[in-house]
Order: C-alpha cells, then sequence, then structure tokens
C-alpha cells in the first residue's frame, strides 16, 4: 500500500486519511490499515527484500497499527485472531515499478528491458500473498485494487499502467478475490473538459506544498473516496455472486 498525505504531521498517523477510512465507515466495519508508505510485493512478504522506503518511514514515524513484523505477518497473525473479519483490501505494485525506475535513473531503455522480469516478479508475489491468505482459512471477500494513470492522455503511462494492472490483477481469480477497477474509476472522473485525462487537474491527486498546479502521485482526499467507492462496490458485487 500506498496511503499517504502531504501536509501533515508524520508523528500523528490519525492525520492520514485513506481510502479504507472511508471503506470501513460506509460498510460499517472496524478497518486495520497496516499500509506503510513504500511497500513492495516483495517487502510485504519478506523483511529484507527491497522497498521504497517503508522501513525506512516505520523507524521515524508511526503507522495506523504498529507492528514488528512484515506486512505480512501481521495480516497473517491477525485473521488468526480475528475469525469475524469480512473484507481484506490489497493495494501493492507501484513501488515495485518505482524502484526499476530509481535503479535505472529514469532511462527509458532500461526500463523497458527490466520490465518483463518485474511484472512476473509482481504476479508471483501477489499469488503467493493470496495463497496464504487463504491457506489461513479466511474465506471471507478479498479485494485487489488496480491502479490509476496519472494522465490518460499520456499513452505511454497509461499503458504502462494497464500493465502493472494486468500483473496485479491476474492472480487474483485463482484464490477467490476480486478486482477493484480504480482504473476506469478515475478515468471516468478525469475525461471532462478541463481535466481532458489528467488526474491531477481533476483533483483526484495531491497538490504539491511548493505549486498547487502540480500534484505528487497519491490520491488527495476525492481521489481516496473514489477509490474507496471501487471497493465498496467489488465487495457487494462479491457478496452477491456468493449468494
Amino acid at each position: 500500500g500506498f496511503i499517504t498525505q502531504a501536509g501533515f504531521e508524520y508523528v500523528n498517523p490519525t492525520n492520514f486519511i485513506g481510502f479504507p477510512d472511508y471503506v470501513g465507515r460506509d460498510l460499517m466495519l472496524n478497518d486495520v490499515n497496516a499500509a506503510c508508505p513504500g511497500e513492495t510485493t516483495a517487502s510485504f512478504l519478506s523483511a529484507t527484500a527491497p522497498d521504497l522506503g517503508c522501513r525506512g518511514f516505520r523507524s521515524q514515524a508511526p503507522l495506523h497499527v504498529s507492528y514488528g513484523s512484515t506486512q505480512s505477518s501481521f495480516a497473517l497473525s491477525f485473521l488468526a485472531k480475528h475469525k469475524r473479519t469480512r473484507l481484506v483490501t490489497i493495494m501493492l505494485g507501484a513501488n515495485d515499478l518505482f524502484l526499476l525506475e530509481e535503479a535505472c535513473a529514469g532511462d527509458q531503455t532500461c526500463i523497458a528491458n527490466g520490465l518483463p522480469q518485474v511484472l512476473a516478479t509482481i504476479s508471483a508475489n501477489m499469488a503467493t500473498i493470496l495463497g496464504e491468505i487463504r491457506a489461513s482459512g479466511y474465506k471471507g471477500v478479498i479485494v485487489v485494487e488496480n491502479y490509476y494513470s496519472l494522465d490518460y492522455s499520456d499513452a505511454a503511462g497509461t499503458t504502462l499502467m494497464q500493465l502493472l494492472n494486468q500483473a496485479v490483477s491476474a492472480p487474483a481469480a485463482s484464490f477467490g478475490a476480486v478486482v477493484a477497477d480504480v482504473f476506469s474509476a478515475f478515468e471516468i472522473a478525469a475525461t471532462n473538459p478541463f481535466a481532458g485525462g489528467n488526474t491531477c487537474k481533476a483533483g483526484l491527486l495531491n497538490a504539491s506544498p511548493h505549486n498547487q498546479f502540480l500534484c505528487d502521485v497519491h490520491p488527495s482526499q476525492s481521489g481516496q473516496r473514489l477509490i474507496a467507492r471501487a471497493v465498496e462496490a467489488a465487495f457487494t458485487a462479491a457478496l452477491q455472486a456468493a449468494e
């Protein structure tokens, strides 16, 4: 996960309001948000795998919930103790791509050459994560969120997100998980004459504290609410399909 919000006091995790909070309120569920900024699909599973700053963040600031293990170990321990859990959401994969971009220093040829292996690793790790959750005995709904494009008018960037979404979503059905289509939700919201497909102009991303006309990659509160609605729709559809 990468739930974070610019411009707030880092020592107080309650300042960071993300889509799990909205989902919990809307569905009347007690949400437990174990997300760690900079988590990768590999670092979710292994304490020694590369991440994009999650471990450094945890050493300096609190998360929504405190745990000393990997996020995977925390999740499995939580599920073992809370048999009435109804919903598990997973949003991972983007930081894996950011690691590749960082390693390549933005060189497009390097990124293109490394992309197939990164996507394959994402799919393999997602399969492991979903498999471990089901092996724990959890039989409730699992929702995997896919990702939005920063600018739907940018063909190359949007194609990259579609490839990421394919990798993230590919193992879902095999483990009885459903996909929240965040990609389409953001595309619809950003498709208007003013935004022209740009999610920043559509107000779906956090504005830069230095320039309100620029954004970082993280969803604004409007974006978080939109993700929440996509999760809720997927959750409701999964319950109806199980009837």
